[in-house]
Parts: structure tokens; sequence; C-alpha cells
């Protein structure tokens, strides 16, 4: 069976080192081969971020509350331009760094395990797989920035927390550790599987677009590609967000499974499939400009590193 390759292919025989016309080494050249891939992912969903934040509290309003996405913009609007951006600090810290390890980490194992399963006749489609899952993995490590920023978002501890270091602060000393890793579950449901997905199907989906003659032409490719999967994973695993969203707005009490909150959920919204993925839209579009602009920033980045 054939190999193919999750990476833009022109972008991974980009030569170390390179002189720029110049004569100066470009910035990648003292990242090295394994660093850059971390560093492409970090900033690109740093862009991510600041582009995309208040249509993503938009849509954590719905997930939450179960609103239209009228009522959710009118919620914003009451509260202010001041509060618009109220928890952009954790999204940043943890999905700049969480990309970066998607990434970064996705390439280590990658090459660690294609290293060790050399001559032993194991198929690199189940290589990559295992080393996408185990990228998922260890991004859930950063769980407690997606809980900070639950509780910032959550228009109901706004008088309660008032910003990041005060929620971890808060959190820590009332609750202990354990507290910010609430939801941890649900993130692990969503973060392999999904990870599997996205670098198993990026190199095979950008082969059936046109091909690109210029570089616009393959950042428009390599947008289209990361749009399509980032929207298409985002509608399979929006429950287990929704859930992620119910478990972490609690704040101290029992730690309830996912089956239970899910239920939960399903009830209080009349058992009905509309309600449950309300925000699902919204959040369609939300995924597919986001990793959009992170798939072709990463990949535009790794040029030019």
């Amino acid at each position: 069976m054939g190999v193919v390759t999750t990476m833009d292919p022109d972008s991974a025989q980009q030569p170390q080192g390179k002189l720029g016309k110049d004569g100066h080494t470009l910035i990648g050249a003292n990242l090295g081969a394994r660093g850059k891939h971390y560093v492409c992912g970090s900033l690109a969903a740093f862009t991510n971020i600041i582009v995309t934040f208040p249509v993503q509290k938009v849509l954590f309003r719905q997930q939450l509350h179960g609103v239209r996405v009228t009522e959710a913009v009118r919620q914003l609007q009451k509260e202010g331009l001041r509060h618009l951006y109220r928890g952009l600090l954790p999204p940043l810290l943890q999905k700049t760094t969480t990309v970066a390890i998607m990434f970064g980490l996705y390439e280590d194992f990658s090459r660690l395990l294609l290293h060790h399963a050399h001559g032993s006749g194991a198929p690199e489609l189940v290589t990559r797989s295992v080393a996408a899952a185990l990228a998922g993995t260890a991004e859930a490590a950063l769980t407690p920035f997606e809980r900070v920023q639950t509780l910032l978002q959550d228009h109901r501890h706004n008088g309660r927390f008032y910003n990041t270091g005060h929620t971890f602060q808060t959190l820590l000393r009332d609750h202990g550790v354990r507290e910010c890793y609430r939801g941890l579950v649900p993130v692990l449901l969503r973060n392999g599987p999904s990870n599997i997905l996205f670098f198993g199907l990026r190199g095979p989906i950008k082969q059936q677009l046109p091909d690109a003659r210029s570089h616009m032409g393959h950042m428009a490719n390599d947008f289209v590609c990361g749009g399509l999967l980032g929207a298409a994973l985002s509608i399979m695993f929006y429950p287990v967000n929704v859930v992620k969203c119910r478990a972490q707005a609690q704040v101290g009490g029992k730690f309830v499974p996912c089956h239970r909150v899910l239920m939960t959920v399903w009830r209080e919204r009349g058992g009905s499939i509309v309600l449950l993925f309300r925000g699902a839209t919204l959040n369609y579009h939300r995924s597919l400009l986001s990793w959009g602009i992170i798939n072709a920033t990463y990949e535009l980045l790794l040029k030019v590193f």
C-alpha cells in the first residue's frame, strides 16, 4: 500500500539553513528540523485565536446554554466590549501550546516509531496513527487552560473569577489540582481520534485538490484542506465538546461521568438532537475558518523557516 504524506511535499523538501537573497540564513536555520514544527504550530495557532476568539465566545454560549446565536450575541452585546475578549489568555496560552505539541510531537513520534518499525513490516498508516494519538493524549495535559477558559466565558461566574491568574489561584486554593482537570475524559476522547483523522486525511484530501502553481495556490489548497477537515471533525465531536463545556462549568462537587453529563443535557433539551447540536452550524464555520488558518499558516511558516 502506497504511503501518503501528511505534509505539504514542498515544505517537506525545504532544506535546512537555506540562504536568502541577501546572503543571510533564514530564521529556521537555527531552529533545526524538529524545533521548527513546534514554532510553526504555535505561531499558526496564535494567528487563529486572535482572529476567531469572538466567534468562539458566541459558540461557547450556545454549547453551554442551548440558546440561539442571536441570543448569544445579545448576551455579549449587553456585557459590553470590555468583556468581549475576557478569557482570551487561557485559549491563547492553551492553543498556541497544544497546536505546537500537536504538530511537533506528531513529527517526533512519527520519526521515532517509523525508525523502530523499520523492517518489522508494520504499515506506515498504523504507525502514524499511533503517533497522532500519542500527540493528542499529550495535549490533554493542558486541560486546565480549557477549564479556566470555560469559567471565564460563562457569564454566571463574572463576579466570582476576575482573570486567568485569579481563576487558577481560586481553583487551586479551594479545590486543589484535581479541579483544574475537570472535563479531562471528554478532552481525551476528542483529542486522540481527531488527531488520527486530521493527520491521516490531510495528505489525501490535498492530493485531490487542483495542482497549485504558485505560493498563493499552495496557501489556498492548505486552507481548504485544513478547513474542510476541521469543520468535519467539529461536527463529529460536537457532542463531546458539549459534555466538556457542561462538566467544566461546574465548580466543586462530585466529578460526574461523561455519560451522565450527556444524559442530563439530553433531558434538559427535551431529547432533541437539534437542540443537542445547537451551535454546531456556527462551530462548523468557525472550525472551517480556524483550521484553514492554522493549516495554511503552518505550511507557509514551514517554507519560511
